[in-house]
Parts: C-alpha cells; sequence; structure tokens
C-alpha cells in the first residue's frame, strides 16, 4: 500500500500553447497523426534490449506533449484472420460479439466471455488532458458502450464452432474476470466481486448474484479492469486493482487499495492486500512448476519510445513493485516528487520485460496446452497493442518460454497480423484462456471475435 505520509505530486511540463493543445486534441479526435514526444527522438522499432529478465533501459525523455499514434480501428474483413505460427492455424471460434474482453472455460467445456467496456466515469474525462484521451481510445476502438453481460458458448460436436450462445448472466458493472469454485461462480466486476450459485451444464446463471466484496472504483476509475483467479485449493480469491493514474497525479487519496493484487477470503469476504506497486496488472495465472502466481501489468507512460517496459512477473506475498515511485527496482521516477528512498529500495524487480506500451493483458500458462513446440511450457500473453508510440508495438499475441518455473528465452509469436499495412487496427487481442481440448482462445475487442490456435492437423 502507498505510504500515508507521501504525497505525490508529479512535476509537469510547461504548459504548451494553445495551439499546441488544440493540435493535440485534433489529432486525438481523428487525424490518425502522429503528436511527436519524446524529445524528438527518430521513430524505431521496439529494440530487443528491451524486452527479457534484464532490460537494458534507456535514459527518460520527456516533452511537452505526450507522443499519440492511434492504429485506428477498423475490424475484420470476410476472410480475414490473424496470422500464426509455423505449425500452428487459427479459426474463428465466435464471431458478433460485443467487444469481447476476457475468457473463462469451464470444466464441461464451455467458453465465457465477459462483454465488457469502461463504465461511466464522470471524473475521468475532466480537461483538455480527459478529453483528448477519450478521444484517443474512442478511435482505437474503446468507445464503444459496455455490454455490461457474460456470453456462454458452447460447443457442442467439437468443430472448433461455438453453435450454441446464450446470455450467462447480464446487468453486471463491467465485468471482467472470473473464477469457478465447486458450485461458486465469481465475477469481477469494476468495483465488487459477485458470487453465483453454478450448477454444470447450465446456460444461464439464476439471481443477481452476491456480493462477496467491493474493489476499489469510484468517479475517476482510470483502470477499469479487475483480474480474478482462484487458489489452487479454492479457500482464497485473487484480485487485480490498477491505478488511478499514470504517476500519482490524481493524489494519493485516489490511490488507496490500488496499483496492487488483493487476496480475498472465499468464505467471508475480507480481503488484504497482497502485492502492491504493480500499476496496472491484469491477468493472473499459476505456474504449474513452481506453484508461484504470476501476472502481467502495464507500466507508466510519457518517458519516452522505449519507457518504461510492460512486464511479466511472479508475485511475492507481500511484494512492492515500485510504482509510483520507481520502476524496474531501482529506476527513480523524478516526476514523483517528494522522493521516496526508502520504496525505492524495496522496489522488487519485475521478472521479465515485455516491451514499452505493448500493453499486456490476457495470461495463460501453457500446462496442458495441444499447440506444438515451441508451445509446451511457458506463458500465453495477449498484447493489447500501443496507442502512444511511433511507431506501434503490440497487437499480437505471444509466447515466453519457460524452463524450471523462470522465463527462458525470447518471447515466441503466436499470432499476428492484427494491424493491416496501412497501420489500422483490425483487432486487438486482449484475453487468452486453454479450452478443454488445450486450443488456445483469444478474445478479440476490435475484431468482436474469438480466435481458437490449435496445431496443424
Amino acid at each position: 500500500m502507498l505510504p500515508p505520509a507521501a504525497t505525490i505530486r508529479p512535476t509537469r511540463s510547461p504548459r504548451p500553447p494553445r495551439r499546441l493543445a488544440l493540435a493535440s486534441l485534433a489529432v486525438a479526435a481523428g487525424l490518425g497523426a502522429c503528436a511527436l514526444g519524446d524529445a524528438g527522438r527518430p521513430p524505431v522499432a521496439s529494440p530487443a534490449s528491451t524486452v527479457g529478465p534484464s532490460p537494458q533501459l534507456p535514459a527518460p525523455g520527456s516533452s511537452a506533449l505526450p507522443t499519440v499514434k492511434i492504429a485506428p480501428a477498423r475490424g475484420w474483413a470476410t476472410g480475414e484472420r490473424p496470422a500464426a505460427a509455423p505449425g500452428v492455424q487459427v479459426t474463428a471460434f465466435a464471431t458478433g460479439l460485443a467487444h469481447p474482453r476476457w475468457l473463462h472455460v469451464l470444466p464441461n467445456g464451455d467458453v465465457l466471455v465477459a462483454e465488457s467496456n469502461a463504465p461511466a466515469k464522470p471524473d475521468g474525462a475532466q480537461g483538455l488532458r480527459g478529453r483528448v484521451m477519450q478521444a484517443v481510445m474512442a478511435r482505437a476502438g474503446a468507445g464503444v458502450p459496455s455490454a455490461d453481460r457474460i456470453t456462454l458458448l458452447r460447443d457442442a460436436d467439437g468443430d472448433g464452432v461455438a453453435e450454441l450462445r446464450t446470455v450467462f448472466a447480464s446487468g453486471l458493472r463491467s465485468p471482467f474476470g472470473m473464477a469457478l469454485v465447486g458450485g461458486d461462480f465469481y465475477v469481477a466486476t469494476t468495483d465488487a466481486v459477485v458470487r453465483y450459485a453454478y450448477t454444470p451444464g447450465q446456460t444461464t446463471l439464476p439471481g443477481p448474484g452476491t456480493r462477496l466484496t467491493e474493489l476499489p472504483a469510484g468517479p475517476i476509475n482510470h483502470h477499469w479492469t479487475k483480474g480474478l483467479i482462484a487458489s489452487p485449493d479454492g479457500t482464497r480469491l485473487y484480485a487485480t486493482v490498477g491505478s488511478n493514474s499514470n504517476v500519482g497525479e490524481n493524489g494519493l487519496a485516489a490511490e488507496e487499495g490500488r496499483a496492487a493484487i488483493w487476496e480475498i477470503d472465499r468464505a467471508s469476504g475480507r480481503k488484504r492486500l497482497y502485492a502492491t506497486g504493480l500499476r496496472n496488472p491484469n491477468g493472473l495465472a499459476w505456474e504449474p512448476t513452481s506453484g508461484m502466481l504470476w501476472t502481467v501489468a502495464n507500466e507508466r507512460d510519457e518517458l519516452g519510445n522505449d519507457l518504461v517496459p510492460d512486464y511479466l512477473t511472479s508475485v511475492q506475498d507481500g511484494g512492492f513493485y515500485g510504482w509510483p515511485w520507481s520502476y524496474f527496482g531501482p529506476n527513480v521516477d523524478a516526476r514523483v516528487q517528494p522522493p521516496r528512498p526508502d520504496q525505492v529500495a524495496r522496489a522488487i524487480a519485475p521478472d521479465y520485460a515485455l516491451g514499452a506500451h505493448v500493453a499486456a493483458l490476457g495470461l495463460a500458462a501453457a500446462g496442458r496446452t495441444a499447440l506444438p513446440a515451441p508451445f509446451a511450457d511457458g506463458m500465453f500473453i495477449g498484447l493489447h497493442g500501443s496507442w502512444n508510440r511511433q511507431p506501434p508495438v503490440g497487437y499480437k499475441v505471444v509466447f515466453v518460454p519457460f524452463a524450471a518455473g523462470r522465463p527462458n528465452g525470447a518471447p515466441v509469436d503466436l499470432l499476428t497480423g492484427f494491424v493491416d499495412a496501412q497501420g489500422q487496427a483490425r483487432g486487438r487481442p486482449v484475453g487468452v484462456a486453454l479450452d478443454a481440448r488445450g486450443a488456445l482462445l483469444v478474445a478479440d475487442d476490435v475484431g468482436n471475435t474469438v480466435w481458437r490456435a490449435t496445431g496443424m492437423r
């Protein structure tokens, strides 16, 4: 948890002239160009040196205006699909969904899809910066209303295409993470964990559900997504909560209980902070060899094209991962004042850098995958893609190989082609999950599709 004595006062660049501010707004609203920042650095591809267990981090940059480079959302044309790695084929498991974000596979093989988007944020779009961000997200495909439901997909005949589609739960407030323990089904909405009674095979949940515990939300609710996973023994739940800002510019009070993973007692609903200093954690997975909990997190912006790398990391009980005072262990963010060397000294460096601004969201351990080598041991990660890097990065599903419970080697592309030759986004991968037969399912919130990746037959 952020120490209550601290005061977060990010330093600010001088206010840009009004013509530049208006230019920034125009870019975000529809021109699709790049408002160049990064202290005049030329566009470069994401350097391999910033990916892996020991990234070589450049010096931080700064500019009056942040970089805005959008891959405008267009969707998939008929017959188009992502490009798959050698030995892998990809097909559409379900199409025509409404902004599918997250996935959960039930023991009987039914696939649950959270069709969801950000809730209304009364304080989240104030001022020029808020309006710019709202326009940027809309152009990137994130401006659609939230369906606020979970849809059940069933492939009863085993042909890899869901022929049954039904509303599993509705009236939820921006649902995201899901977990099943015995006869209890849990949904992490943007402000609570809700419990339902579940019977195997049912296609609709009865009743409104019971709120097990509240989760931090509020009028800003900057990072609204809440991931969820059950402990292997089923006694606890773990929920992710992102920060309410980039680097604390909305004040310390707005960050209470955020930038964290909460541990929840399933019987009582009591909770405690399990890990903190994680700016925006999302996917959660148990690594099968070590039994450790792992997450992917999105790091801070506006320090340059190649800062700060989003990451994959094991999660230590009581661990602090640096936000907002530092990143990747001891690297101080000078924008956050006053400095807190005591907090920096205890910051844990993440295990594996994924590259700056790739927007790592979905996470699934390979475990029982039926995909061919090199996808047998490691983690699948959905990279939603950048909106603030020139040129854009992410927009793909990657696999980080593991050995003896640890990352071991460079990321391997599994699915690519989500951005076309004109720089438009045909899709953006979010949640990933293994289905009952070991194929990888991918929720694509711009393409409104769940993709299914399998080995070649």
